[in-house]
């Protein structure tokens, strides 16, 4: 998520760079064969192009609104993790305590296994997440260079089982890596955990319950987010989108030569930057909707789950005590990841 000042313009220009060069293109090339070639014929008139314009901000608006949604639902999910990763925590260091079952000791391990535990799930959520689908959009070249010069996604860099070896024991590990969704796995263990508990007599049934309960919400958020990143948005939306953009830009040069002969011979060339300005105006749009579908992939505007985990993690720990905790993710070029 870029937390740093608005883009300025010619950012937003070199973002859009290879648009632009078609663009420029699409906008010269039709000036040139009509004023120096005299290929009239190329003029097109405006209303009907005008009318595809409609249709095409229409359909933009409406995909550029759906992205944006996708986007708010991923951050306010992983809001509510932050919040149900604080209860996990709260539980954890209330009902878990010293009695005739456990000593100091054994209180404090078991209280450190639950929320390393937690702090494994967030750690192989956000892996999940950040796995690349063919649809994202992350595969452009404008975006893969972006992050290559700006920020590194720690997923990118990091090893699942690395992270999971200083959190887990080797059975746990040994038993979340086996599945195929290992942050499913991960809270089934938390499961299997508190019923060993609450058998033993560490906890008590409403103890249980209500630490069962936060499980669930843990379940849920996490349904929530594959469903964003795994059904992206309906490719019938983006491709007629993005046709219609296309159409009306290729076609604007040509509208706008019957307008501007109209005014005289050399009010012709203002096709050019006139034709290019709607073009990259509509492309810019149709840009920023592709790039806020996909909220988890890793992009400099996504959801910063990365950040978000770490902040947890943090959290926790500080609960447990422990002394070793590590320091905020910093951001990269004002980007939080």
């Amino acid at each position: 998520m870029h937390i740093g000042r608005q883009y300025t313009l010619i950012e937003f220009v070199h973002w859009t760079r290879y648009d632009s060069f078609w663009l420029l293109v699409g906008a010269a090339t039709p000036t040139l064969l009509y004023a120096v070639l005299g290929w009239t014929w190329l003029t097109l008139p405006w209303v009907p192009i005008a009318l595809i314009g409609t249709a095409a901000a229409f359909i933009a608006g409406f995909r550029n609104n759906a992205t944006y949604a996708r986007a708010w639902e991923s951050r306010q999910i992983y809001g509510a993790i932050v919040n149900s990763s604080r209860s996990w925590g709260l539980l954890v260091m209330d009902f878990v305590r010293t009695g005739a079952v456990l000593s100091d000791a054994q209180a404090a391990t078991v209280r450190t296994q639950l929320i390393h535990r937690h702090i494994a799930w967030l750690t192989a959520l956000r892996f999940q997440l950040r796995q690349p689908r063919q649809w994202e959009s992350m595969v452009l070249h404008s975006n893969s260079e972006y992050q290559r010069t700006h920020f590194v996604v720690p997923e990118r860099v990091d090893k699942l089982e690395e992270l999971l070896t200083a959190l887990l024991s080797e059975d746990d590990q040994r038993r979340v890596l086996a599945g195929s969704n290992r942050a499913t796995h991960t809270i089934a263990l938390q499961g299997q955990h508190l019923a060993a508990l609450h058998a033993d007599g560490v906890i008590d049934a409403y103890h249980h319950i209500a630490m069962e309960r936060v499980l669930q919400e843990f379940y849920d958020h996490q349904g929530r987010a594959e469903r964003i990143k795994n059904y992206p948005y309906p490719r019938q939306y983006a491709t007629i989108s993005k046709f219609f953009v296309r159409l009306f830009v290729w076609l604007t040069p040509l509208g706008l030569l019957n307008e501007f002969a109209k005014m005289g011979r050399w009010q012709v060339w203002l096709t050019i930057p006139v034709g290019f300005l709607i073009g990259w105006v509509f492309t810019a749009i149709e840009r920023v909707g592709e790039a806020t579908e996909n909220p988890f992939e890793g992009n400099a505007n996504d959801t910063p789950i990365s950040t978000l985990s770490r902040t947890i993690e943090i959290d926790l720990r500080e609960m447990l005590g422990e002394s070793d905790i590590p320091a905020p993710l910093a951001p990269q070029h004002l980007i939080q990841i």
